[in-house]
Order: C-alpha cells, then structure tokens, then sequence
C-alpha cells in the first residue's frame, strides 16, 4: 500500500498541540448562514460515524487518484450523516478568547464548495517527508491556510471546547505556530479498515 496521499483518499487529522490535541471532526449542527456541522477536536476520531474522517479532494482540478503535493489548494469532506457532513469552511469571526491570541474566523463545515469566495479552499503545507521529492504521505504533519481573501489563516486549536464530546475549539489564526505550540500542526493519518 504506497504511503503517499492521492485525492478521494480519506484521512483523520491529528492536532499536535502538547502532542495530541485530538482530531479534527464534526460535532453538531451550524446556525451560520450557508452552514452544515459545527468543528472542533474530539479524544477519537471515531466518536460518531464519520465525524472524524475526511475525503481529501483538489480545489485545482486535478483528478480523483493524482497524487498531493505540499502547496496544492484542496477541499475537505466530512463523511458524517452518510457522507453529507459538508465541507470544512470559515463562517464568522473567530471567539473574542480566540482573538486575543491571533484567531481569525470560525470553522465550521459549509453544504457546497466556495460558500464563499473561497472560504472551503485550503492551501496544504506539509512541514516534512521521506523522500523530499514534494509529496504529501500518511503520518506527514502539515499546516493548512484558509485563501479567503489571500488571508484566512492557519486552522488551530484554541481553547477548551465546550461541545459535549469535544476536546478543542478550531478556529484559524494569523500566526503560522501561535505560542509554538504547535497548534496548527496536524499529523494526516490513515483510517483504519
């Protein structure tokens, strides 16, 4: 089974903040305008039928199968509610909490792509891999960058959530590793079957 990641692969995503910030889900239903699901971390990334589990895809047209490379613009799915769970969008500013610490907007999951301008298009950023020959693999950690107007931000943990079942708020931030923290490193792992 090659490691390297390829759009329509589905993934869970591991915050790395104090070397688990728990994973990357959906966790309730948005009021936002155009919104779908709430987002936040969560101890597991199988607390609720596809919650925690992602569908990579490519925000540059390039087919199901190409493999990802570090700096490609894509989409992330959420496969709750029987893949419906929408796609990881900003929607909002971030908390005042959040503010003060660099937070920008609030993530959420949107119904449809480009809810707006942009908003569901996230530049991926892998920190390292072996070999370096520019590909995103299972167990790499990377950063992704909301290109809402050119400047959505970094996607991050901040502050406690107070969700039931959740670990984390997510939000996204200016800053590339808030506090160095590692709050906006996210290792990509591979479902298990």
């Amino acid at each position: 089974m090659a490691n390297e990641l390829h759009y329509g692969d589905r993934i869970h995503l591991q915050n790395l903040y104090q070397g688990d910030g728990g994973f990357l889900e959906t966790n309730g239903t948005s009021s936002a305008p155009g919104g779908r699901l709430l987002v936040n971390t969560a101890t597991t990334a199988t607390r609720g039928g596809g919650t925690g589990t992602w569908e990579i895809l490519s925000g540059s047209c390039q087919a199901v199968g190409s493999p990802v490379k570090s700096g490609d613009v894509v989409y992330l799915r959420n496969l709750a509610e029987n893949g419906t769970g929408g796609y990881l969008d900003i929607n909002g500013p971030a908390s005042n909490t959040q503010k003060q610490y660099g937070g920008l907007y609030d993530v959420i999951t949107a119904w449809g792509k480009d809810r707006d301008e942009n908003s569901s298009r996230w530049q991926i950023f892998d920190l390292t891999s072996n070999p370096g020959d520019g590909l995103v693999r299972f167990n790499d950690t990377v950063q992704l960058w909301n290109t809402y107007h050119g400047r959505g931000g970094f996607l991050e943990t901040n502050d406690v959530s107070s969700t039931t079942g959740a670990k984390y708020d997510v939000d996204t931030n200016a800053y590339l590793n808030r506090g160095n923290a590692n709050v906006t490193h996210w290792q990509i792992q591979r479902p298990q079957s």
